[in-house]
């Protein structure tokens, strides 16, 4: 028998094919290794191409080779004839957003989502859309909305997002549907107010890019169920946040037709300087909690709600704080907790941004406060 040109009648020659079949063997190991460095290496670059074609957008060539070619299998893309049909063409309209209107999606197998579709006739431009998705491809938390895929296809911008199934916080404290399954506890306000709160110390403290939302009000806050909340709508966000020109100057690197943000949430400092960090968040959130606390929209008349509780939540006097306590809760709520959350929302709405906290703060902050206490004591109103 001859192997290799060898003769396996000599023992000699045996050794010399055992040799070349090692090295075979090898050979052979070895390029299977490199072949698999050559396609993760593939793989990732073209992810990387993906985020860089949704973050850069002025640099995207057409909308069709995104979805096609430069996302493949990082996020799931959709024909738009799918979701017509997921939606029967746009026919029931569950959520309304500055530049879109929301739909119901029937995915089938008892499985549904919700349908952005951002409108061109309502401010809606290609950035924008690009822009939210670039973000809804970093974020993952249980407290955000999840992106489950998107479609850009024959003018339309579409975003195919998790099915939160009870609407927003700002329907459930603020309209008659919402208050017609009963009134909102004071714990499930607190719980709400954590989940929030944990929502955005994720996109200021652990996405990098730092994630600012720039429109974090009721309308935008999901409910899972009465005690559980998801922070939704990044179609206002920035990623990294501006820096005076210089470290002396106060002069805003962004221009006043940048700010974003809806009234009565909108930060006065962020206003005047153009500026946006971070703390424009707190700000927000501190008018979130003034609505939790009071019952009452962020608007009063011709004023705002952190201007019409300022007497009352400066106040050092319990019997003031309790005063703002919604009343539709006739008094049952925890007078330590009521505290803490009025103390909160005093220094997240501070003039002065450098002094309000970071989310995390606020995270422990209200954490301390829903530890079981021996003796709660409850108002009495």
């Amino acid at each position: 028998m001859w192997l290799f040109g060898f003769s396996t009648k000599h023992p000699r020659n045996l050794w010399i094919i055992g040799a070349i079949s090692l090295v075979i063997l090898v050979i052979t190991a070895l390029r299977r290794y490199f072949m698999h460095l050559d396609h993760k290496k593939a793989s990732d670059d073209r992810d990387h191409r993906c985020t860089a074609a949704v973050q850069v957008t002025g640099r995207v060539v057409e909308q069709e080779e995104v979805v096609t070619k430069w996302c493949p299998g990082v996020i799931r893309t959709y024909a738009l004839e799918e979701l017509k049909m997921a939606t029967r063409d746009f026919r029931i309209r569950i959520g309304v957003g500055a530049t879109s209107f929301v739909y119901l999606a029937d995915l089938g197998d008892g499985r549904f989502g919700a349908v952005k579709r951002v409108m061109e006739d309502r401010g809606g431009s290609k950035k924008i859309f690009l822009d939210e998705v670039s973000v809804l491809l970093r974020i993952s938390h249980p407290n955000l909305a999840r992106l489950m895929g998107f479609c850009l296809e024959k003018g339309e911008q579409l975003l195919l997002l998790e099915y939160v199934p009870n609407k927003t916080l700002f329907d459930r404290i603020h309209t008659y549907h919402g208050q017609s399954s009963g009134i909102l506890s004071w714990s499930s306000r607190l719980s709400i107010a954590l989940d929030i709160a944990r929502a955005l110390d994720y996109l200021h403290s652990r996405a990098d890019p730092t994630i600012i939302h720039r429109d974090v009000k009721s309308s935008n806050i999901l409910l899972v169920d009465d005690d559980h909340a998801k922070l939704a709508d990044f179609g206002l966000c920035k990623l990294g946040y501006d820096r005076p020109d210089s470290e002396t100057s106060t002069t805003p690197s962004t221009s006043p037709t940048s700010i974003k943000g809806s009234f009565g949430y909108i930060d006065i400092n962020y206003l005047n300087t153009g500026l946006a960090t971070p703390k424009i968040d707190v700000y927000s959130y501190g008018v979130l909690l003034l609505e939790l606390i009071t019952g009452l929209k962020s608007i009063q008349g011709s004023v705002t709600l952190a201007e019409w509780t300022e007497e009352w939540r400066k106040s050092d006097d319990v019997e003031v704080w309790a005063n703002l306590l919604d009343p539709k809760l006739n008094g049952n709520a925890n007078l330590e907790q009521l505290s803490v959350l009025i103390h909160v929302a005093n220094l997240a709405l501070l003039e002065n941004s450098e002094g309000r906290p970071e989310m995390g703060q606020i995270v422990d902050r209200i954490l301390s406060c829903m530890e079981p206490q021996p003796n709660p004591h409850l108002l009495s109103v």
